[in-house]
């Protein structure tokens, strides 16, 4: 490497700029790489020696994948990537079949190619009132992300369904092709309202705009490809009712297959309830802090509100009057001082209510679930080895997590996690 600096020649300046230049060589290829004053970056190839191959290769990552990949992204991006080019070819494969047997339905007999340049039209009808009452859930999108993202294909996929078996009850064109546009809209209001947090999870330098615009490169590729293999596909195989049934229920198959293993490689970095409660159930049987990394292939991505023992059993969320009982609220606060939650257990539940203040952030609700485990361990004890009451488990734990929370918080952070707010997708917070 030979590296090279250049003063810029300004007397009248008293802060001089200065741009940096150095040439990389190796046995193939020779770059300029070049800084200007302005913190502009350029490289350019000087010699390039290397297979044709090497260099599509090349070129193939410059153009789908962000710069200085896969240095510039959080792990799993490239898995991600891989189902997520399945999954719009699968769709769009699968968009072709419902188009044409739409048409077919409503007394037409049109070509492939009619199917495709018509399905513009017909998608625009009751996808509205869809769209439209899917907006009210973004909320519980924030929360569960990977979980709105894979309903969201299965909603699409139960629309083009209905499309496909339109020819099937001819009478009832109207209704099966209306309710099949109006689960495609809420398909893809969900799917565009959950891309975002999605692409944020691996945008490890804050190449969001990039990651997202190299994504959509991709996504355009494989739907051109998908219409294409569609278009032979209802030519040959899917000419019958039978093959398009056969066809469409493997693409579907093949479709939100591929979408959950995307949602399963990314690993999103924000606190939600059941993220929490595995950063917590690892602590409490590790001792160690579980990264976004570690926990993506544990999520459960279609039933998340499940209760985790060791994280203490919490429920989050409900309304306030059916959690804490009234006549408990007032030594509750007092247990609890200058604390944005609420816990309350006992009385036969199998689980921990925890309550949040409206400005709750995700170091509080960590606070409240640190405390419900440690209570949860203490009751489990006394069970065995004595009697104490709740309240005597919910100060002895409310004390260590205070200790232990000095040095657990920075850890936590340190792992990537976001602990400046929780999204609990409900809703239901209280101001005391």
């Amino acid at each position: 490497m030979k590296m090279q600096k250049t003063m810029a020649q300004n007397p009248l300046s008293e802060d001089v700029g200065a741009s940096i230049s150095w040439i990389e060589t190796s046995d193939t290829v020779s770059r300029h790489f070049f800084f200007q004053p302005d913190g502009q970056f350029s490289v350019k190839v000087l010699d390039d020696s290397r297979p044709v191959v090497h260099k599509m290769a090349e070129s193939f990552v410059n153009k789908f994948f962000p710069s200085g990949f896969p240095y510039s992204v959080n792990e799993g991006y490239l898995r991600y990537t891989q189902f997520r080019a399945l999954q719009h070819f699968s769709s769009a494969a699968l968009s072709v079949l419902s188009t044409q047997s739409l048409l077919y339905a409503a007394g037409l007999r049109p070509t492939p190619a009619q199917a495709t340049a018509v399905s513009w039209i017909l998608k625009d009808g009751m996808q509205h009132m869809g769209k439209l009452i899917c907006s009210n859930l973004g909320a519980l999108m924030d929360a569960e992300p990977k979980r709105w993202r894979i309903l969201a294909d299965v909603l699409y996929d139960l629309g083009t369904g209905l499309e496909i078996v339109s020819p099937l009850c001819p009478q009832l064109f109207l209704e099966t092709a209306g309710l099949g546009n109006f689960a495609k809209g809420m398909a893809v209001v969900a799917a565009r309202a959950t891309r975002l947090p999605i692409y944020s999870s691996f945008a490890k330098e804050g190449n969001l705009s990039d990651l997202f615009a190299k994504g959509e490169a991709i996504s355009t590729v494989f739907n051109v490809l998908g219409l294409g293999a569609g278009i032979q596909l209802v030519s040959t195989v899917c000419s019958s009712m039978q093959g398009k049934m056969i066809v469409g229920s493997l693409l579907s198959v093949i479709h939100v297959y591929s979408v959950s293993e995307e949602m399963r490689a990314a690993p999103v970095n924000t606190l939600n309830p059941q993220r929490t409660a595995m950063i917590i159930e690892d602590f409490i049987k590790t001792g160690k802090v579980s990264s976004p990394v570690d926990l993506r292939y544990k999520e459960d991505l279609l039933f998340p509100g499940r209760l985790i023992k060791d994280a203490g059993n919490v429920k989050v969320g409900g309304d306030l009057h059916k959690a804490i009982k009234p006549s408990r609220l007032k030594e509750l606060k007092q247990m609890f001082p200058n604390e944005k939650f609420l816990l309350s257990c006992g009385d036969g539940k199998r689980w921990t209510d925890m309550v949040l203040e409206h400005n709750a952030t995700g170091e509080d609700a960590l606070r409240g679930w640190l405390v419900a485990a440690y209570s949860y361990a203490y009751a489990s004890n006394t069970e065995k080895n004595g009697s104490e009451s709740e309240w005597d488990h919910l100060q002895e734990a409310y004390q260590k997590m205070k200790v232990v929370m000095i040095t657990l918080l920075p850890q936590i952070q340190a792992k990537g996690w976001h602990t400046d707010r929780f999204l609990d997708g409900k809703g239901m917070r209280f101001g005391f």
